[in-house]
């Protein structure tokens, strides 16, 4: 009973339950218009927190001070951060959103007002696998699955494994799923014989990471895109053990010379940034002194060091 509820109380962070990972969108200069369209459009959504760029930060990416850098919002209650970054990264369809609709007039209003200058990737139809489905590229690059069904989480993330990480899906499900707590695999479809594709890989996974669903498929077929720093999972962490604990395995394998500020890919090509919670707070703090040292520590690092953080935050 009491490790119950102290998990609750570890979920409480500014009035709100934390969420343990959370997709970080990358853009060139559309992160508020991006987040502004989205929580038009979804149910129980709203911004939450909008920062702008101090000196250091600018200098860093290039930006003009003072611009909008992050934009942090919620769809259906669950939360996003939207950078402008600059034009270095592109949203791929490697990862997308998969949305569970209820019925028929919900998907076909989500589906019109996501794929107006957007790109259909599968159109709105009725497949084997779906009485309704579609796929589409938004005006803004970012991909998203329209479904009808029933029992899931009301948007996923959905990771597609293709080219060189072909029939890897397996192998990083069961990776990820061992570095979170309360992770697991809820369902999982394998390809067969009679399908144009490897036989025995996975055609559909369901797995939860610290209670939070992501969905995962290989594919051999020829793509133009892969995973890119574009799309990231953030990984709030409480304390500087879990920082090390995250960044330690997940970086094992990966991309060294992709890990800055926190920020890594991992041996599958899947970005995360690693993330002490009170990083939020400090940046955002309204002491543009203390927000630009902060930054200013922080871009000097790789993994993210709390107590380096905090004293260039109480520096005097």
């Amino acid at each position: 009973m009491e490790t119950q509820i102290n998990r609750e109380k570890d979920k409480k962070i500014r009035g709100t339950e934390l969420q343990k990972i959370t997709p970080f969108l990358w853009f060139d200069h559309q992160a508020e218009e991006a987040a502004n369209f989205y929580t038009s459009i979804f149910k129980n959504s709203k911004i939450k927190l909008i920062t702008h760029y101090g000196p250091e930060g600018a200098k860093a990416s290039g930006s003009e001070e003072g611009s909008v850098m992050t934009v942090v919002f919620k769809l259906e209650d669950q939360e996003f951060v939207a950078l402008n970054g600059g034009s270095e990264f592109e949203i791929t369809p490697a990862i997308s959103f998969y949305v569970n609709c209820e019925t028929e007039q919900e998907i076909d209003t989500l589906w019109e007002k996501l794929s107006e200058g957007g790109t259909v990737l599968m159109q709105l139809n009725k497949y084997p696998f779906s009485e309704k489905f579609g796929w589409l590229k938004d005006k803004f690059g970012v991909t998203w699955q329209l479904m009808i069904g029933e029992g899931m989480q009301k948007i996923t993330p959905f990771l597609m494994f293709g080219g060189e990480q072909s029939g890897k899906a397996e192998e990083a499900i069961n990776f990820y799923v061992s570095l979170f707590p309360n992770s697991g695999i809820i369902h999982l479809e394998r390809y067969e014989s009679t399908e144009d594709e490897i036989e025995g890989t996975i055609k559909y996974a369901r797995f939860s990471l610290d209670e939070q669903e992501f969905l995962a498929m290989d594919s051999i077929r020829e793509h133009s895109f892969t995973f890119t720093p574009a799309l990231s999972m953030v990984v709030n962490c409480k304390s500087q053990e879990e920082v090390n604990h995250f960044w330690d395995k997940l970086t094992e394998g990966g991309d060294k010379k992709a890990q800055q500020c926190g920020w890594l890919q991992d041996k599958y090509g899947v970005s995360w940034q690693i993330v002490p919670l009170e990083i939020e707070e400090m940046i955002s703090d309204t002491d543009a002194e203390k927000s630009r040292r902060v930054m200013k520590a922080m871009l000097q690092m790789k993994k993210l060091d709390i107590n380096a953080l905090r004293a260039a935050y109480q520096e005097e």
